[in-house]
């Protein structure tokens, strides 16, 4: 079955949060969105830190597994961040198809269709913004946070100042930009977060 292939995703606004990586690369089927992974039924304080920021900045739609693990976290996150909007998928919609012998129940199973439908449902609800970012590539090397001895621990220091978690370089641009970082944020953030000494 082929599904979403050549159609133009529709865009949401708000970050998305799922438990793992198999919940984005489905999602990615049905539209485009940036996503945090929470890594599981847990809830450590650098994700709700990282959903808070993002909560902030351009809203949180959590979409978790139709599971008790999934309801959980959902709650969790609600006390954590108060003012998230909720979306979620039937257990039906949720189980797979076939090869499941364990009947698991997961986003990664659901139908595109119904997972653009309910993102598009959930983002009119959050007032979640997109900012365009202009920090790329080049502009983190420039700032020493890729392809420098110093890089990984300034993207420590910088993820630490931002509340945006540490990550390689790649993640670290794709987490900026999610969040409509610009370059005079990272230089300012650099040049207060080192005592002024931005080498």
């Amino acid at each position: 079955m082929t599904e979403s292939v050549g159609e133009k995703r529709p865009v949401i606004d708000a970050v998305v949060v799922v438990e793992g990586w198999s919940d984005t690369q489905r999602l990615a089927l049905a539209v485009e969105c940036d996503t945090i992974e929470t890594g599981g039924s847990a809830l450590g304080d650098e994700v709700v830190e990282r959903i808070r920021l993002a909560q902030e900045r351009r809203g949180v739609i959590v979409l978790t597994d139709p599971d008790f693990n999934g309801n959980r976290l959902r709650q969790l996150i609600l006390t954590a961040v108060p003012g998230v909007t909720l979306a979620s998928i039937s257990r039906d919609e949720g189980r797979a198809e076939k090869d499941n012998p364990h009947k698991s129940l997961g986003i990664e199973h659901a139908p595109v269709t119904v997972l653009r439908r309910v993102l598009l449902e959930a983002d009119k609800k959050t007032k979640g913004e997109r900012t365009a970012s202009d920090i790329d590539r080049s502009i983190m090397m420039a700032c020493g946070l890729m392809g420098a001895p110093e890089s990984r621990e300034k993207r420590r220091i910088l993820g630490d100042l931002l509340s945006i978690g540490y990550g390689n370089g790649k993640q670290f641009l794709a987490r900026l930009q999610a969040l409509g970082y610009q370059k005079k944020d990272l230089i300012e953030a650099l040049e207060g977060g080192q005592d002024g000494q931005n080498d």
